[in-house]
């Protein structure tokens, strides 16, 4: 019986590694288009369209400048983006 749960279990594993390189190998989800924003605030990275739908798990976190005025950080450019009321955001958390 025991070698048989070993064999389940190595047999998720194996699918579980293979699921997770062909996601790895086989989709890419670029950052977000950004445009430098030339107004009083030259460090802030606007976020254009069409935002993201899907971003991967990287942790960069970024301080996004929501549409109206607040603060919020974001584990990435990407994830900051990917909310429509984010205007745009700095790097580093938000302080």
């Amino acid at each position: 019986m025991s070698q048989f749960i070993r064999r389940q279990h190595l047999t998720a594993f194996a699918l579980g590694a293979m699921a997770v390189s062909l996601l790895a190998g086989g989709t890419v989800v670029p950052e977000p288009r950004q445009s430098r924003k030339t107004g009083d605030s030259p460090d802030l990275v606007q976020c254009t369209q069409p935002r993201p739908q899907m971003c991967i798990q990287l942790y960069l976190p970024v301080c996004a400048e929501l549409r109206d005025g607040a603060l919020r950080t974001y584990p990435s450019g990407c994830a900051a983006c990917s909310d429509a009321t984010v205007a745009g955001y700095r790097p580093n958390r938000c302080e």
